[in-house]
């Protein structure tokens, strides 16, 4: 290591600033904050101490890879999207990478180069993927250390509004892109249940949300959440007949994305008839062949497009539509063209946090255990983490400490993180050592076994 770490962050979002806080509480550090807007990335920079600001469009293949090669590291905090582009930079200049999403197949492709390059790139090391991993590591490596065996492993977690801010007809406020956290309810599923392979389209996603007991004070349902499978095989659980890995979410959310999907507006194909100048209610009409663009008219369409299960569930989602303005004869700003990213202006507007709100994060494991004498037991792992209306949001902090502390321990040479190679917290070499930097800060899932 040289005596000085440069560091680049890709973005400047709601992780980035808890992130640098921990990053610049080592002297060795020097952190350069990369942004579109050169405004915002120096507005971030200017609260922190070693920190600069410069202004970078990403999808500049050669400007990318001139900042990369400046720097040691580089943490992309981007759309997932981007990660190949960042990461494929950094190789011909072997610098280290860290993001906090999911090894995609792009990424996983660019693993040989990357160990041929002598490079790490760290991935899954937010709240979830990360703090989950770290946890479920630990867990399992305890049992299997007693001799036991996990039979049936699940794992639920929601990044929310605190119940007392989610008095809204979705149960939901967006700490970030609305776009992304609808879009991600539409995913299809896979998981195992009993020895078999489930298999859930996109389209019967929210219908296969139920409730899910978390703990006392909230109602919850869950549903899966992209491919669970592989994870018998990363957490070393060959014994395991379910493995489920799923999110959570208010009461009464998954109904109303649905319904959303059912009237046209997650579609993101553009419109040609879309244009500056309509009402939401012209919109509404034009989407699903409304007879007028009257109330009744588009209610009346509503009723016969929507398989409602009761008439109060009716009741209660068209409520939420007039709520939300898809009743108004108030013009409507048209984005990109389609229907999804026009909603998505919107629900910024009419769904984002307010002063004095805070958010939630909830991440629950739940392991069914066999031990050697034949005796079944559950145990819990849970992780309530409350925002703070005057600082950091739950989410923002459970994200950007734990990218920060595995940041830094790659940094300081860490042997189980300094590895060259795509590499993602599945072992207990690597989870151990952050798990305990970051219950330091507060963060931690307490263990229970249910009686």
């Amino acid at each position: 290591m040289t005596s000085t770490n440069k560091i680049l962050i890709l973005g400047s979002g709601m992780v980035a600033p808890p992130c640098l806080e921990y990053l610049v509480r080592n002297p060795k550090n020097e952190i350069t904050i990369a942004c579109r807007t050169l405004s915002t990335a120096q507005k971030l920079a200017a609260k922190f101490t070693r920190t600069s600001a410069i202004s970078l469009d990403v999808s500049s293949t050669p400007a990318l890879e001139t900042h990369i090669a400046a720097h040691t590291l580089v943490i992309s905090l981007l759309p997932y999207l981007h990660h190949p582009a960042v990461i494929a930079a950094a190789i011909k200049s072997a610098t280290h990478v860290v993001t906090t999403s999911y090894i995609s197949p792009a990424i996983l492709a660019l693993a040989p180069a990357a160990t041929a390059a002598g490079i790490t790139v760290l991935n899954e090391v937010g709240v979830d993927p990360g703090v989950d991993h770290l946890y479920a590591i630990k867990t399992i490596a305890e049992v299997h250390a007693q001799g036991g065996k996990v039979r049936a492993f699940y794992s639920y977690c929601g990044g929310l509004p605190a119940p007392e801010h989610a008095m809204n007809p979705l149960g939901y406020k967006f700490s970030w892109s609305p776009r992304g956290a609808l879009l991600s309810q539409r995913n299809a599923a896979r998981f195992l249940l009993d020895g078999e392979v489930v298999e859930i389209s996109a389209g019967a996603l929210m219908a296969s949300a139920a409730p899910y007991f978390v703990k006392e004070g909230y109602e919850f349902v869950a549903y899966p959440n992209r491919d669970s499978v592989p994870f018998r095989e990363f957490y070393a659980i060959p014994e395991a007949h379910t493995v489920l890995r799923g999110s959570l979410r208010y009461r009464g959310n998954p109904a109303f994305v649905q319904a959303l999907a059912d009237l046209g507006w997650l579609e993101q194909d553009q419109r040609e008839w879309l244009r500056d100048g309509m009402s939401w209610a012209e919109i509404q009409q034009r989407a699903i062949g409304a007879k007028g663009a009257d109330e009744s008219a588009l209610v009346a369409r509503i009723r016969e497009v929507i398989n409602f299960e009761s008439e109060a569930e009716a009741e209660r989602i068209i409520f939420g539509m007039r709520w939300m303005g898809i009743f108004s004869s108030e013009a409507a700003t048209v984005v990109r063209g389609n229907l999804l990213d026009t909603l998505c202006l919107q629900l910024e507007m009419v769904m984002s946090f307010g002063p004095g709100e805070r958010d939630l994060v909830m991440l629950q494991h739940k392991f069914d255990v066999e031990w050697a004498d034949g005796k079944m037991e559950t145990i819990t792992s849970t992780l309530e983490l409350l925002g703070d209306p005057n600082g950091y949001s739950a989410m923002a902090l459970s994200v950007g400490v734990t990218c920060g502390i595995a940041t830094q321990l790659l940094l300081d040479g860490h042997p189980a993180l300094k590895k060259p190679g795509v590499l993602a917290p599945y072992t207990n070499e690597i989870c151990d050592p952050i798990r305990a930097l970051l219950e330091r800060e507060g963060i931690k899932m307490v263990d229970k076994v249910l009686v």
